[in-house]
């Protein structure tokens, strides 16, 4: 590309963002280390205890329904989604998995905040512990960077 071009993106502190994370109990010897990735990551980023919120839910379909009301709110500056669906033998996971991806866009489009997908949808629990903290990482704090990314450079287009 010929010339010069400004390039706006957001940074990677927490420091003044509020900041809530839906967090999934079904499969929660999955969904914790997530959680704990993305409380570290915050932590370690600047955010204050004060400006961060959790809300459990049963499971990744109940998701969607606790981030739209968190996104609406207008009390946030992002949200952070956390659950794990595992693929079994029957087709529960594909609509499961997909309602909860779905409701989560819908949530990020409809309220004008950032509503993070950090809800693994893998095939065997040995992928789900790979993104977990293992050899794939740990995708909660992937989300929870997502999210400080996604609210600075919201507030850089606003302001």
């Amino acid at each position: 590309m010929a010339g010069t071009h400004r390039t706006i993106e957001g940074g990677r502190s927490a420091k003044g963002l509020r900041i809530a994370i839906v967090a999934a109990r079904f499969n929660h010897f999955v969904v914790d280390k997530l959680l704990a990735g993305a409380v570290e990551t915050l932590e370690s980023a600047g955010i204050s205890a004060q400006d961060l919120d959790l809300v459990r839910v049963p499971g990744a379909f109940e998701i969607p329904l606790a981030a739209r009301k968190l996104a609406t709110s207008h009390n946030y500056d992002a949200v952070i989604t956390l659950g794990a669906v595992i693929r079994g033998g029957t087709p529960h996971f594909d609509y499961v998995a997909g309602e909860c991806a779905r409701g989560v866009s819908e949530a990020a489009r409809d309220s004008g905040v950032p509503v993070i997908f950090g809800v693994l949808t893998c095939d065997t629990l040995e992928q789900a512990n790979e993104r977990s903290g293992g050899a794939h990482g740990n995708k909660g704090a992937d989300s929870a960077i997502a999210a400080m990314e996604m609210a600075d450079l919201l507030r850089k287009l606003e302001g």
